[in-house]
């Protein structure tokens, strides 16, 4: 099959899931097990699909929106929860659970909401509402980001079969936030740490060795230096530009930033 990618529109739900589990994966990193009955038919068919997830606040009960032609519309007089866009990490239809991790970076509500989650919590969880499908097969896949984009990063390691290689260059604060992925795929992977004096994510893509032959890249994080290492891999790799996808998770120096994700 010739490598493509398509966009595929799935039907806006929305949920108020219940915690089942917490798990601290790292120093940084909280995984969260929400369920829903609804997740029986949860369709979440790429790596770096996005669920917006609403942050109740204290004290006040969730209320249920409804759909409307340009997303969703909360009850007259109810307080719109904080939202923020978060990857699901995986998903269990059988089990009906969604699995949501957290980068505990100290503030922003969906951060602080999961550094203090506890089984029986409740949480929004709205999508996703379209998947962007990568089809085909590819010599290589580079996946580029920072701890903001490690839930993609790790979802796609772990589905990508046997016979695919995968070339990751990972930031992260220090060694105790590296990850261990199981997978078929044959994975090298470069884990950038800032308290080591780690180059950067753009200077180590500019430096890298990367394969011949057809490759597909994911970049996400920062959203100035996703742009750049997108400009880098067109301009100076030659790379399609079909078939490199950036994202901006976050942009240095704003709190909110308009893509929504905290992470």
């Amino acid at each position: 099959m010739k490598p493509s990618v398509e966009r595929i529109r799935h039907e806006l739900k929305f949920r108020i899931a219940e915690v089942v589990r917490c798990q601290r994966l790292t120093p940084r990193m909280a995984r969260i097990t929400l369920h829903h009955s609804d997740f029986a038919q949860f369709p979440s068919l790429a790596y770096d699909d996005h669920v917006k997830l609403f942050i109740p606040q204290a004290g006040v009960p969730l209320a249920m929106p409804m759909a409307g032609p340009n997303g969703l519309v909360w009850p007259e007089g109810a307080a719109r929860p904080e939202g923020r866009d978060y990857t699901p990490r995986s998903f269990d239809q059988a089990r009906q659970e969604v699995v949501i991790d957290f980068v505990l970076h100290g503030d922003g509500p969906a951060s602080t909401w999961a550094a203090r989650a506890q089984p029986g919590d409740r949480l929004g969880i709205g999508g996703p509402r379209g998947s962007f499908v990568v089809k085909g097969e590819f010599d290589y896949y580079l996946l580029v980001g920072d701890e903001t984009a490690l839930p993609a990063i790790g979802r796609r390691i772990e589905e990508l079969p046997a016979g695919a290689r995968v070339i990751a260059y990972i930031e992260i604060a220090d060694a105790a936030e590296r990850q261990a992925f199981a997978t078929a795929a044959t994975v090298e992977i470069h884990w950038l740490e800032r308290a080591a004096g780690a180059p950067g994510l753009l200077a180590a893509i500019g430096a890298a060795d990367l394969p011949d032959g057809r490759g597909y890249a994911f970049i996400a994080g920062e959203s100035a230096t996703s742009t750049a290492i997108r400009d880098h891999l067109v301009t100076d790799r030659n790379l399609d530009s079909d078939l490199i996808k950036a994202a901006g998770y976050w942009r240095r120096g704003e709190a909110d930033h308009d893509d929504g994700h905290e992470h």
